[in-house]
């Protein structure tokens, strides 16, 4: 029975163990190709243009909304934020900085949103760049305003 204990304790000890400590090469697991970000590392895990949210989800999530909307979303969704830090959702059009929106993320996971209200003259092509605090694009998210 004791050999059976030990036989497990020693496998869990072996599970809790960072992946880059067992790895056979001594490379970290994430440049094995896991796609697993280090951990010390922001992860964006979500990112949609949409027209609203409903229980802080992104709702009607579109490439083309018409003005008739009235205002669109940009949700961005982390599920790793190592320390609190802040993100900008730059909102452009016709390559020119409309609206640049600084959120604040917080441990160890976090979601956030901006919004633009819409108006004839937005009609065109936008998209919205998502920086890091350093100014690193995470992702930038393209979309139309039409009629």
């Amino acid at each position: 029975m004791m050999k059976l204990w030990m036989t497990w304790g020693i496998a869990l000890l072996i599970s809790l163990l960072p992946a880059s400590l067992i790895a056979d090469n001594g490379t970290p697991a994430t440049a094995q190709g896991t796609g697993t970000p280090p951990i010390a590392q922001l992860h964006l895990s979500e990112a949609v243009i949409c027209e609203t949210l409903e229980a802080f989800k992104p709702l009607n999530p579109s490439v083309v909304f018409s003005v008739k909307t009235g205002s669109v979303m940009c949700f961005t969704a982390f599920d790793h934020v190592p320390e609190q830090t802040s993100i900008f959702h730059d909102w452009i059009r016709q390559d020119k900085l409309v609206f640049r929106k600084k959120l604040i993320l917080k441990t160890p996971r976090w979601s956030s949103v901006s919004s633009i209200q819409l108006r004839e003259a937005d009609k065109g092509p936008w998209r919205v760049e998502i920086r890091d605090a350093d100014g690193n694009i995470l992702r930038i998210l393209r979309f139309s305003i039409t009629d």
